[in-house]
């Protein structure tokens, strides 16, 4: 199986297995998916982490308002009261005013904090270091356990306005925030190797060559960016191990010479 080291710009992502008679189509549409799964899979922990400390989002038409707005127009976070955690709440305010403030038991918080440590885990960066190859299937069931999770601390569901909600039913609607900017659409995705784009309709034989042992890094990348940044000739890990066996070669000598200058001096 051909391994790809797959990057973004400078910074690695995930490996990915597959074989060289897939076209490089097939190929951009996988890696896109799993790219997007992570960044899915990062921003529903990220959503979860503030949801065991805060409670459920509130309303569009509450959220934002200070307590005396809310007496005033008599407003009332009616899904606040539908949705409760099981095992009951503490009242925790959210400081920026995007969630209720009912705070899930010890217990239940403890559910949310290590399944989303065991979701970021199963897709982690250190999965390359690791050599362990990413699937589609990894990240699907990541999010599988983050819902799970959920299911578990809310048994009545979220809120239909919950943004974490909407990531699971996959309504998310990003525009205008910083994620949306990070998401690839598959239609726009680009592969680069060794500083050439992967056409659409070509074989990845093509680019690899026969060799199903091939391990390579690609670039993903999004249609109008340019090419990206070549790879170094050398990794920086390399660099260091170079530089390191430099420093010591220079110690050594300078151990060498002292014997002789005591003979001078003598």
């Amino acid at each position: 199986m051909v391994k790809l080291h797959v990057k973004r710009g400078d910074e690695s992502q995930f490996l990915y297995e597959t074989t060289v008679d897939k076209t490089v189509d097939e190929i951009i549409k996988e890696v896109t998916v799993i790219y997007n799964g992570r960044l899915k899979i990062s921003r529903v922990c990220d959503e979860m982490e503030e949801l065991a400390k805060h409670g459920t989002l509130l309303p569009p038409n509450i959220m934002g308002l200070t307590d005396e707005q809310v007496e005033e127009l008599k407003l009332v976070d009616e899904w606040g009261e539908k949705c409760v955690p099981s095992g009951g709440w503490t009242f925790n305010k959210d400081p920026i005013g995007r969630r209720n403030g009912r705070q899930p038991n010890e217990h239940m918080q403890d559910v949310i904090k290590r399944t989303t440590e065991e979701a970021k885990t199963m897709v982690s960066k250190k999965q390359v270091q690791a050599g362990v190859c990413l699937t589609q299937k990894m990240v699907q069931d990541a999010l599988d356990i983050l819902r799970g999770a959920i299911l578990i601390v809310y048994p009545m569901n979220l809120p239909p306005h919950e943004v974490i909600r909407h990531e699971f039913e996959n309504t998310e609607d990003l525009s205008g925030m910083q994620a949306s900017l990070e998401v690839i659409e598959v239609t726009q995705a680009q592969l680069w190797f060794s500083g050439k784009e992967m056409y659409r309709g070509k074989k990845m034989a093509d680019y690899l060559g026969r060799n199903e042992k091939t391990k390579v890094i690609v670039k993903l990348q999004k249609q109008g960016q340019g090419p990206p940044g070549r790879e170094p000739v050398i990794s920086e890990e390399d660099r260091k191990q170079m530089m390191l066996h430099a420093y010591r070669r220079q110690e050594e000598l300078k151990v060498l010479e002292r014997p002789s200058l005591f003979v001078k001096l003598k």
